[in-house]
C-alpha cells in the first residue's frame, strides 16, 4: 500500500479515551510527530495515562532507543483534556472507548458535532460493525472507518483497516497514509465480527479456558504447550490476562451475536472469572496472579 502523494499530512489526532489502547494511540502518534490530544472525562485515567507516557519514554532513553531530546518533544505533542469539546480542532479522531457498541454510538454522535467536516471519525473497535457505527451519524457514514492498533500499541505493526458500507475511498486511504505515518503497517479487513484478528484468535483463546475447565491440563501447561509447540510468543491464558478477561467476553459476545455460532460463546469459566472481578493484567488477578494493583 503506497501512500497517497496528495493527501494532507495529519497535523492533529484526538484520542477519545485514555486507557490502554486510547493512551498508546496518544503516544504513537506524538513520537511520529503528531500532536495528539489525549480525552477522558476522568482525571484520575488521564494522569495514568501521563504517568505511562513519561515511563515508556524515559525506558526508551534508558535503554538507547532514542535521545532525550525526542523524547521530550513527544512528551510536549500530547496535551491532556476532560472533554471531547477541547479537542475540537483536530483534524483526525479515533474512538478507543469500551468494546460496547450503544456506548460507541453515543460517542460518534458527539463526534459528528464537535470535529470538523473534513475529519476522519475513526473507532479503534476490535470487533464491533463499522457499517452499525456509523449507523449512528447518518449523512457522514463516508467519514466512518475501523483503525483497529494492537497492544502495545507502540511495538505492535499492525493496524487493520476495515471500511463500513459507506465508508469512502478517501476515508480509507486517509487512513492508510496516517497509518504509515505513525510507523505502522495498515492491512485491509471486511467489515464482518470480529474482522481477521479476533475472529481467529478469540475462539482460540476461549478453547484454551475450556482445555482448562475439563482438566485437560493446568493454565501454565496449556500455555506452555502453545508456546513450544506452536511457537507462539505468549500462551493463550496468557494473552487473555494481557488483553482482559472482561474484553476478551465481550469480544465473544458480539461474535456470538453478529455471527450464531455457539463456538464463539464464552467458556463458562471465563465468564465466572469476570463476574469474579478477575480481569487479568488490569485488577492484579486473572487465570494467573499479578501482585495487588
Amino acid at each position: 500500500m503506497s501512500t497517497s502523494a496528495h493527501a494532507t499530512p495529519v497535523k492533529t489526532i484526538a484520542v477519545l479515551g485514555a486507557g490502554t489502547m486510547g493512551s498508546g494511540i496518544a503516544l504513537t502518534a506524538a513520537q511520529a510527530g503528531i500532536a495528539a490530544i489525549q480525552v477522558d472525562p476522568s482525571a484520575a485515567q488521564l494522569e495514568k495515562a501521563k504517568a505511562y507516557h513519561a515511563k515508556t519514554l524515559a525506558r526508551a532513553v534508558e535503554k538507547g532507543k532514542m535521545q532525550q531530546a525526542d523524547a521530550d518533544a513527544a512528551l510536549k505533542r500530547i496535551c491532556y483534556v476532560g472533554s471531547m469539546a477541547e479537542a475540537k480542532g483536530a483534524d483526525w479522531a479515533v474512538e478507543a472507548a469500551t468494546e460496547n457498541v450503544e456506548v460507541k454510538k453515543k460517542i460518534f454522535k458527539e463526534m459528528q458535532a464537535t470535529f470538523p467536516a473534513h475529519a476522519v471519525l475513526a473507532t479503534n473497535t476490535s470487533s464491533i460493525s463499522i457499517t452499525d457505527l456509523a449507523s449512528a451519524v447518518g449523512a457522514d457514514a463516508h467519514r466512518v472507518i475501523g483503525m483497529h492498533f494492537f497492544n502495545p500499541v507502540p511495538i505492535m505493526a499492525l493496524v487493520e483497516v476495515i471500511k463500513g458500507l459507506a465508508t469512502s475511498d478517501e476515508t480509507t486511504q486517509r487512513t492508510i497514509d496516517l497509518a504509515i505515518a505513525m510507523g505502522k503497517t495498515p492491512v485491509p479487513a471486511n467489515d464482518r465480527a470480529g474482522f481477521v484478528s479476533n475472529r481467529v484468535l478469540m475462539p482460540m483463546i476461549n478453547e484454551a479456558f475450556h482445555a482448562w475447565m475439563e482438566g485437560v491440563a493446568k493454565p501454565e501447561d496449556i500455555d506452555q504447550i502453545m508456546k513450544l509447540g506452536c511457537n507462539f510468543p505468549m500462551g493463550p491464558l496468557r494473552l487473555a490476562d494481557f488483553i482482559g478477561l472482561d474484553v476478551c467476553h465481550d469480544i465473544m459476545m458480539v461474535l456470538y451475536r453478529e455471527l450464531g455460532d455457539q463456538k464463539f460463546f464464552p467458556c463458562p469459566l471465563l465468564r465466572q472469572l469476570v463476574q469474579a472481578g478477575r480481569l487479568g493484567d488490569k485488577s492484579g488477578r486473572g487465570v494467573f496472579e499479578y501482585g495487588k494493583k
